[in-house]
Order: C-alpha cells, then sequence, then structure tokens
C-alpha cells in the first residue's frame, strides 16, 4: 500500500501582493507559515508515523511550507526542481493588468500542448514532462507515506503523471487548486492500482 499526500504550498507574498508567480521566487506570508504548520500537525495527526519523506519544489515558498512538515514529522526536506511551478517567462512577478494585456489565449482545438500563454514561458508539454519524471522517480521508492510540496498549477501534472497518462494526453485536463490544499493518492498492494482518494482537501485549515 502507498499513500502520496500532495500539497499545494500555502498563503504565499505573491497571492496578497496580487502577482504572477511561476519561478517568482517569493517567501510564505506569516498566515502562510501558520497555515502550514497547522495542517503539517493535522496530517502528522492522521498518518502518526515520523520520518517519512517529504518531497518538495526548490522554490520558496515551497520550502518553507515542506520545512513545517519536516520540523513536525521529524523528516528531512529532499529538494526536486522538476517539482516547479510553471514558468510565466516574461510575466512572472507581473500585475493582473500586465498579464490580461499580454497573455496568449489559449485555442480551443489544435496544438494545446506547446501552446505559450507568455513569451519564454513553459508549455503544457514542458510541465507535464518534468512532473512525469519526477513523479515516478518518487513513487518508485519503497516508502509507504509520501508528502509531495509542489504548486497549484502543477498539482494537475501530479495527478495525471501518477495515473500513468502519457504527456501527449496532457492538454486539456485541469483541477482545481488552492493554497494549502491536500491531495491523497492511493495504491493498492494486491492489483497495483492508483486511485485518487480526494483532491484539495482544505479541512485541514478550519481545525
Amino acid at each position: 500500500m502507498k499513500n502520496v499526500y500532495v500539497v499545494t504550498h500555502t498563503e504565499a507574498t505573491h497571492h496578497v501582493q496580487g502577482l504572477a508567480g511561476g519561478w517568482y521566487d517569493t517567501s510564505l506570508t506569516e498566515n502562510g507559515r501558520n497555515q502550514a504548520r497547522k495542517i503539517a500537525v493535522a496530517l502528522y495527526n492522521e498518518i502518526g508515523e515520523q520520518n517519512i519523506p517529504i518531497y518538495s519544489s526548490d522554490l520558496k515558498r515551497c520550502v518553507e511550507t515542506a520545512n513545517a512538515f519536516a520540523e513536525v514529522f521529524n523528516s528531512t526536506v529532499i529538494l526536486d526542481s522538476d517539482l516547479r511551478e510553471i514558468s510565466w517567462g516574461d510575466a512572472e512577478g507581473k500585475n493582473q493588468e500586465w498579464t490580461r494585456k499580454n497573455i496568449t489565449p489559449k485555442p480551443t482545438d489544435g496544438n494545446r500542448l506547446d501552446h505559450q500563454f507568455f513569451r519564454n514561458s513553459e508549455s503544457r508539454r514542458d510541465v507535464g514532462t518534468r512532473i512525469q519524471s519526477s513523479v515516478n522517480r518518487i513513487v518508485n521508492k519503497p516508502d509507504n507515506n509520501i508528502i509531495i510540496v509542489t504548486h497549484g498549477f502543477t498539482l494537475t501534472f501530479v495527478i495525471m503523471a501518477w495515473l500513468r497518462i502519457p504527456v501527449e494526453n496532457m492538454d486539456y485536463c485541469r483541477f482545481n487548486a488552492r493554497p494549502g490544499g491536500v491531495t491523497l493518492l492511493h495504491e493498492d498492494d494486491l492489483f497495483k492500482n492508483r486511485f485518487v482518494m480526494y483532491i484539495n482537501k482544505q479541512d485541514y485549515l478550519q481545525n
């Protein structure tokens, strides 16, 4: 049996400033740090196991979220740049007015997989390829319980990679994600079927 808890990082400064994130490397707010600890304590009470591996994007807002989990779980954080958010290219750190004026809308048909929202941004193919590589490395480890700390946009690709959806078919799917949401992925021992038990659960923030 394998359980993978995927946590989207908690509130960061670019959220409250209304700026595009991507690889724009912001820290958590004070509220975000409190949220991270609250979620970590709630998950520890649910899992009841110390020293489980914690994998995290190497961007500051994820590292700070992951460090809160490491403190509670008495674990270490393993950084993986492949778990980063999509790179928004020239839009990173820009305000909403700038992004509205400069975005290239995604086509409803045609090649959505290689579409770039902004100049120098990543495509869905780019994100899917590196997330698939990361998820495969992580879940092939023998650990029964794993925590992954990542970003809102990339959560969709973590789920698709978990379900072994080929990158070529990652052009339409999108799951809603909010800061501090928890997603549980499960694999059974007998058939090795892979389940999505819940997505973006935020009950832990309300306790």
